[in-house]
């Protein structure tokens, strides 16, 4: 019989509590405030950490897990003039370059590589159904698709009969569909390119890549290339290894040098992330032997480089997190300040109260009643305001904002528990009042 009298006590403190906080909604709000801005600051501040990190993410799912990244390194051409012609001519050690020689050297004398995958680009002309379109020609092996996550929405990728005899096979992103078969099945249809007849026998599922991605890595949009065998690349397009009387004669009449590299790029992945630093080094060695000590290349680690970012992007959002809870903190001390001086305006009230039979803890439940209610409704308005601030940032600012229910579980049980502890001191002041001096207060 005693739990319903302490039930209904609770609930007697809770709507005079309540009463007082409606009776005085300007100081209320006022009060809040600083637990608004709070939870807001820290609701915003983890929206921005959280869309950071989904993006490096998503960046690291692009340039692939455990891959290293080697690139040619195309020299401008330099001439240095002088009176003297044999002293002004600089001798230069000779460099093959980068070849798909390398990529068997690689393959056979490091341990623990897990794939390796060449790529040749040519920058080409798509013409079909009278429509024509500049699209990028990327000449690859089957372990590309593996390396870098690639998907197909329908098809097939190539066989070993297609890369072995250079067959005029494609494989063609969501893009190249997009433009040129918006009504019909690409597979089976053929597209020229240059002067090249290609049969499409596979489509990339779409890869979604932000331009920030493309200009942090130095990626391409994926969903406008045309892919084919490396070998039908090297026999039916270009193949740089090979110096026509052509290529000599354009390189005398435009006085630079030309990209001598077979590949555009070669990217190795490892089985152990522990192994990518050390592979890198050992295949700068291999490659810096086999080119005649000419480093014409340079090696990156991409997944290393984005988790340096990561860490330090981990870092700046607990500062900013830091600095948005120090906003809750002194919201506290707001309420606390403005609790006790509602203590003093209210001393006769609390005389009465203690006069008519009200206990102690009836006086210290109010006041905590209203303290939590002060905190509670500002930590609402403050979520509310939060997302709305993620939201602008992500749309104005085009900055991806990821808001989650834990930041708002989290700044929301901050406000509440900052309402509770700051809401003590003035609580048990109020019940520490004797009634007869309360009531004898001017």
């Amino acid at each position: 019989m005693k739990r319903p009298v302490i039930d209904e006590r609770l609930l007697a403190n809770f709507s005079i509590a309540l009463e007082a906080v409606i009776a005085n909604r300007l100081r209320s709000f006022l009060t809040a405030l600083g637990i608004i801005f709070g939870v807001a600051a820290v609701i915003a501040m983890l929206a921005i950490g959280n869309g950071a990190q989904q993006e490096i993410l998503e960046q690291i799912k692009l340039v692939g897990v455990n891959n290293i990244v080697i690139q040619p390194i195309v020299e401008q051409f330099e001439e240095n003039i002088s009176e003297d012609s044999d002293l002004g001519k600089e001798r230069k050690k000779f460099s093959p370059g980068l070849r798909l020689i390398d990529v068997q050297s690689i393959k056979k004398s490091i341990p623990g590589i897990a794939r390796i995958s060449p790529e040749v680009v040519l920058e080409t002309n798509i013409v079909y159904g009278g429509i024509r379109r500049s699209a990028k020609l990327v000449g690859i092996t089957p372990a590309y698709f593996e390396v870098l996550d690639f998907k197909l929405d329908e098809g097939r990728l190539f066989s070993e009969a297609n890369e072995i005899k250079g067959d005029p096979v494609c494989i063609i992103g969501k893009g190249v569909q997009r433009k040129f078969f918006p009504k019909e099945n690409p597979i089976g249809r053929k597209i020229k390119s240059g002067s090249q007849w290609l049969e499409i026998i596979g489509i990339m599922e779409e890869r979604l890549v932000s331009e920030q991605s493309i200009s942090k890595l130095g990626i391409r949009d994926f969903n406008m290339d045309v892919y084919i065998p490396v070998q039908s690349m090297l026999v039916r397009f270009k193949n740089r290894d090979l110096v026509t009387g052509y290529d000599l004669e354009s390189n005398e009449a435009s006085q630079k040098n030309p990209n001598y590299h077979q590949i555009d790029k070669l990217v190795v992945q490892v089985g152990e992330s522990e192994a990518l630093n050390p592979t890198a080094e050992v295949i700068s060695k291999l490659l810096a032997r086999s080119h005649n000590g000419v480093v014409d290349f340079e090696i990156t680690i991409p997944e290393l480089l984005l988790k340096q970012q990561q860490r330090t992007q981990n870092i700046f959002n607990i500062v900013l997190g830091a600095i948005a809870g120090i906003s809750l903190l002194v919201g506290g001390i707001g309420i606390m300040n403005i609790m006790l001086a509602s203590v003093m305006e209210r001393i006769k009230e609390i005389g009465l109260r203690l006069s008519l039979g009200a206990k102690k803890s009836d006086i210290v439940n109010q006041f905590l009643f209203e303290s939590i209610m002060i905190s509670v409704s500002g930590g609402i308005i403050g979520v509310i305001l939060g997302v709305i601030l993620a939201y602008t940032v992500s749309v104005f600012g085009d900055f991806p904002t990821v808001v989650s229910f834990a930041s708002i579980l989290l700044s929301f049980g901050v406000a509440a528990t900052v309402g509770l502890i700051f809401g003590i001191a003035p609580a048990q002041k109020a019940a520490s009042q004797d009634p007869i001096t309360s009531l004898r207060y001017e």
